[in-house]
């Protein structure tokens, strides 16, 4: 009983509103809470000259988010085989594949120095979801940091990590 208050404590939110439940102004539905894609660059920290290389691809992921990367990157996202130096890696993840801490590592050997990994896993209550402990547990190994989060799908998740000495 005690620790289920101290979970209660570290979910609280300001006004009283444990889950912000019929707050005016939030957005908890996850299919409209999704940017624009003519913001999507600026939600991924990302400009037009930008190399995307694209790891785990599968019949699940968003085609429209893909779709409004390549229309919006001078170059199409780069295929997993490819060896390029990127500036950012979008790596699809779903639980029950390998070990994310492995995927994280494999996703690190084309991207530069000051680049980041957007870890793309299903949102909750969808097949493969993903924990944000164990995201953080796995990033941690793998030498990352998770700095933010983007609402760029309404199926999936965006998790933004960075190579610690980045982080700021």
């Amino acid at each position: 009983m005690q620790l289920y208050r101290l979970t209660m404590c570290r979910t609280f939110r300001p006004g009283g509103n444990p889950r912000n439940v019929g707050v005016v102004g939030l957005n908890n539905d996850a299919a409209t809470n999704v940017v624009d894609n003519k913001t999507l660059l600026e939600e991924l920290g990302l400009r037009s000259d930008a190399l995307v290389q694209e790891i785990g691809a599968d019949s699940d992921v968003d085609d429209a988010l893909r779709d409004a990367l390549d229309e919006l990157l001078d170059e199409p996202l780069l295929d997993e085989d490819e060896q390029e130096v990127v500036d950012a890696v979008l790596l699809w993840f779903r639980s029950g594949e390998e070990d994310l801490t492995d995927a994280l590592l494999d996703a690190l050997t084309t991207l530069d120095e000051g680049g980041a990994v957007w870890l793309m896993t299903p949102r909750s209550g969808r097949t493969g979801y993903v924990p944000p402990v164990e995201i953080q547990d796995a990033a941690t190994d793998a030498g990352l940091h998770v700095t933010s989060s983007a609402g760029v799908s309404s199926d999936w998740a965006a998790s933004r990590l960075v190579h610690r000495k980045t982080w700021s």
